[in-house]
Parts: C-alpha cells; structure tokens; sequence
C-alpha cells in the first residue's frame, strides 16, 4: 500500500495495490500453456526425456503421469484465459493438482533418476518432492477455500 495526498480533502488516503487487468491475467494464462506445451514437446519429442543423462529407462513408467499433468495444466490455463470465473479458476487449480499429486507419487515410488553412487542429488531430489507433496496439499485447501468463497486469487 503506498500513500498519496488526496487532492480534493489535503489528506493522505492510502491505496492498496492494483488488481491485474482481464488482459494481463489471460496473458499470464496463454503464456503457461505455452510454457507446458514446450515442456510436452520437450519430454516427448524433441530431444525427448532420453536426452536427460540421469533419467533411467523407468522414465516411461512415470511419463503418462507427468503427461496428463502437463495436459490438464494446458487445459485449465487455457479455458481460464478465456473465463474469468473465481470458482472456475479454483476449480481448475484442485484439477491441476490433483493430477500433479499423481504425478509426484509415481516420480517418488519409481524414482526414475540415477544420479551416481553415493550422490547427494538424490537427497535434494527427494526433498524437492517432498516439498511438492507439501505443496500440493496447502495449494488444494487454498484452492478448495476459493471455490467455497468465490473470492478471486
């Protein structure tokens, strides 16, 4: 909140800061799905997850998970760019994360990374899904309150 002087009364009124405009949100939007189009596209055709060194052949236990993710998350972006419904974008967000969560429980029970003997990278990236585990779980009760109030982000 900064605050200004209000010329009509001579006093200082302050003012919270400014809402997104409708274009920028869709924006924000369309640019996600674009990014998790390239991301599709990346782990699926052009180099493909194979051109990953520490992903092992398990990769493709774990890829139709990680895909319907990506899917679900293009799908939501790109309907919410369009309509701008509090509830909906909430909606759409528990839908996200519910196939994220999915997504995170295959990478941890196949753990399709090998990153050498004795790494410590294999620590950090149990952590880092730990932290997505965690994650998930306050984004869907944030996201289950939205749509319970209507209230926008």
């Amino acid at each position: 909140m900064s605050t200004q002087l209000d010329p009509q009364h001579g006093v200082h009124t302050k003012h919270a800061a400014r809402a997104p405009t409708p274009a920028s949100v869709a924006g924000g939007n369309l640019g996600a799905a674009v990014v998790n189009g390239i991301i599709y596209y990346l782990l699926n055709v052009a180099p493909g997850w194979q051109a990953v060194p520490f992903l092992t052949s398990e990769t493709t236990l774990v890829l139709p998970a990680v895909n319907a993710a990506i899917i679900a998350s293009i799908v939501v972006n790109v309907l919410t760019a369009f309509v701008r419904a509090p509830r909906l974008r909430a909606l759409g967000d528990v839908v996200t994360i519910g196939f994220g969560f999915v997504a995170l429980v295959q990478l941890w029970t196949v753990f399709p990374f090998d990153y050498g003997p004795e790494s410590a990278w294999t620590v950090v990236a149990r952590v880092l899904l730990v932290l997505g585990f965690v994650g998930s779980g306050f984004g869907l009760l944030f996201s289950l309150g939205r749509i319970a109030t209507g209230r926008p982000t």
